[in-house]
């Protein structure tokens, strides 16, 4: 993956490197020029969750994002309780989970962690929870010929996985964590190629950042 830096993150060094936000609708309307204007290079935005939930910004952030010449990918919260990785997989390529090579489309990312509605893991073992994830990976690769973003945090991953390898290998990691410096990753990834850095800042949404420069940013859209 040509895109994929190996640099170490640490603040200060993060703000050389391009900005990006995550949102949703509870974000509300976003000014996607000024967001542009303050370093914003990327957004990624909450397209699904399970199989019967779209958010109701969606098609205004995409499109505002888009018309304020942004990189912009979209991303599906994971709901392992209630149907297959490939179910859900299918239901965000159907919802603006998409990829296409036009150098401004981020590969969709699967935001999976922390269950807001119960147990933690989902009532899932280790291996069915790596098994779910596999399911959806692969279901959105053979649909699009790109490997999703795995949006997670490292205690979730090692708590509901039992820290499973391999997803290195394919999957790009954007990892969430409120620090000074990216701390220990997943089993097997030696860097992340997100970090969600902050709940709030100077931008709308979370705050993130792409490990590596605004060329390799590109590269990552354009799937080269």
């Amino acid at each position: 993956m040509k895109w994929l830096a190996t640099l170490a993150f640490a603040l200060p060094f993060a703000f050389a490197a391009p900005q990006g936000i995550d949102i949703s609708h509870y974000q509300g309307s976003v000014n996607f020029n000024t967001a542009k204007a303050n370093g914003v290079e990327f957004v990624y935005m909450k397209a699904t969750e399970g199989t019967s939930y779209t958010d109701p910004l969606f098609s205004e952030h995409y499109t505002g994002a888009t018309n304020a010449g942004l990189i912009r990918g979209s991303y599906h919260f994971a709901r392992p309780d209630v149907s297959s990785g490939a179910t859900q997989a299918n239901y965000f390529l159907a919802h603006g989970g998409g990829w296409s090579a036009d150098g401004i489309t981020l590969p969709g990312a699967l935001d999976i962690e922390y269950n807001p509605y119960g147990a933690t893991c989902y009532g899932l073992s280790h291996s069915a929870m790596v098994a779910w994830v596999k399911d959806f990976s692969n279901t959105y690769h053979s649909k699009t010929g790109r490997f999703p973003v795995i949006y997670t945090t490292t205690d979730w991953w090692t708590q509901c996985t039992g820290n499973a390898s391999g997803f290195q290998n394919d999957n790009p990691l954007w990892i969430a964590r409120y620090a000074s410096s990216i701390g220990a990753l997943p089993a097997g990834y030696s860097y992340a190629t997100f970090w969600q850095y902050a709940d709030s800042g100077s931008n709308p949404g979370d705050q993130d950042i792409f490990n590596g420069d605004s060329a390799g940013l590109g590269r990552m859209a354009k799937g080269s």
